[in-house]
C-alpha cells in the first residue's frame, strides 16, 4: 500500500515568514493532505485583521501561485479558526473555499481515500476578550481568569444558544454517523491534562486560587476516551511541547499531535495516517 503523506500546521497568527516556509516546504515535498488548524490570521484590530486584505491578497495569492505550481500534486488544504481569528472573516474563507484553493472543515466532515476528516474549532473560555470560537466546555463552569463566553466581545451577532451550547454537545453532533476509528479530527484546543495542554501558569493564584495549569478541554478529552478516533490534531497552547517536553501523547489507542509552538519558527507535523505512529515534528 502507497504511504500516504499528510502535514499539520497551526496557529501561524499571520506571520508571513511562517507562511513564507511553509508554502516554500509544501513546494518542494507536495503532501496529499494539508491540515491548517486554527489561529492562522494576523492578530485582530477591529476584527477585520491586523493585516487588511491578507485573506484576499496575500494568502489568495500564495495558494494561486502553489496550485499553478503543483497542478495535479496540489495537496488537499483543509482549515478551521482559532480563538484568535475573527469570525467575521469565515466569509472570505468561504470564497477561498469556492475558488477550489482549500476546504473549510469547522463544523463539516468529509470522507477521503477511505479516512473521515472532521473540524471543530472552539475552545473552552480564555482569558481573553474575543469569543467568537470559544464556548462552555462540558458545564457553564469557566476557570478563575477566565471570561465567560456571553460576557466577551465578538465581531458577529452572538449565537442565540450561547449559554446552553457545549463543546461536549458539539462534538457528539458532529461526530453522529461517522466511523470514528477511521476519523481525523482537526481540533484547536487540546484535551485535558495532556502533554498537549499544559500551560506557564506554575504559582500563579486568583483571590488566592492557585490555576489549573491544564488549560486543554474535558470534553474533547472525553470524547476521545470514549470514541477512540485514529488521529486528534491540536493547537492553542504554544509553550505546551516546551514545558511537557513532548508534542504528541495518546489517549487509549488515539494519536493526538499538537504543531503549536513558541517562537518564530514553524512546526510542521508530518504523518501517514495508517502509521500514525511513526509521525515525526519537524522545525521549519
Amino acid at each position: 500500500m502507497k504511504r500516504q503523506h499528510f502535514y499539520f500546521v497551526t496557529d501561524l497568527h499571520g506571520k508571513l515568514r511562517r507562511y513564507d516556509r511553509l508554502f516554500e516546504y509544501v513546494e518542494k515535498e507536495p503532501p496529499e493532505v494539508l491540515f491548517i488548524g486554527g489561529d492562522f490570521l494576523p492578530s485582530h484590530v477591529g476584527y477585520q485583521g491586523g493585516m487588511p486584505g491578507f485573506l484576499r491578497d496575500f494568502l489568495r495569492e500564495k495558494l494561486i501561485r502553489l496550485k499553478t505550481k503543483l497542478r495535479k500534486k496540489y495537496p488537499l488544504i483543509l482549515l478551521i479558526f482559532g480563538n484568535d481569528d475573527p469570525r467575521i472573516l469565515e466569509k472570505e474563507v468561504l470564497v477561498l473555499e469556492q475558488e477550489g484553493l482549500l476546504k473549510y472543515l469547522h463544523g463539516k466532515s468529509m470522507t477521503y481515500r477511505g479516512f473521515h476528516f472532521a473540524g471543530y474549532a472552539y475552545v473552552p473560555p480564555t482569558p481573553f476578550q474575543l469569543k467568537d470560537w470559544e464556548r462552555y466546555d462540558v458545564s457553564r463552569f469557566v476557570d478563575p481568569g477566565c471570561i465567560a463566553p456571553e460576557e466577551g466581545r465578538f465581531s458577529v451577532h452572538p449565537p442565540e444558544d450561547i449559554m446552553d451550547y457545549t463543546i461536549e454537545k458539539g462534538l457528539s453532533e458532529l461526530a453522529a454517523g461517522l466511523n470514528l476509528k477511521k476519523t481525523i479530527w482537526l481540533m484547536h484546543s487540546p484535551p485535558y491534562k495532556t502533554k498537549l495542554d499544559r500551560a506557564a501558569l506554575d504559582g500563579i493564584k486568583i483571590d488566592h486560587v492557585p490555576l489549573d495549569v491544564h488549560v486543554g478541554s474535558i470534553a474533547i478529552s472525553r470524547f476521545i476516551e470514549n470514541h477512540q478516533p485514529l488521529i486528534t490534531l491540536h493547537g492553542h497552547i504554544h509553550e505546551s511541547a516546551r514545558i511537557t517536553g513532548d508534542w504528541k501523547d495518546k489517549i487509549g489507542k488515539t494519536c493526538c499531535f499538537s504543531a503549536a509552538l513558541e517562537g518564530y519558527d514553524l512546526a510542521l507535523v508530518k504523518f501517514d495516517p495508517a502509521h500514525p505512529e511513526k509521525a515525526e515534528r519537524i522545525i521549519i
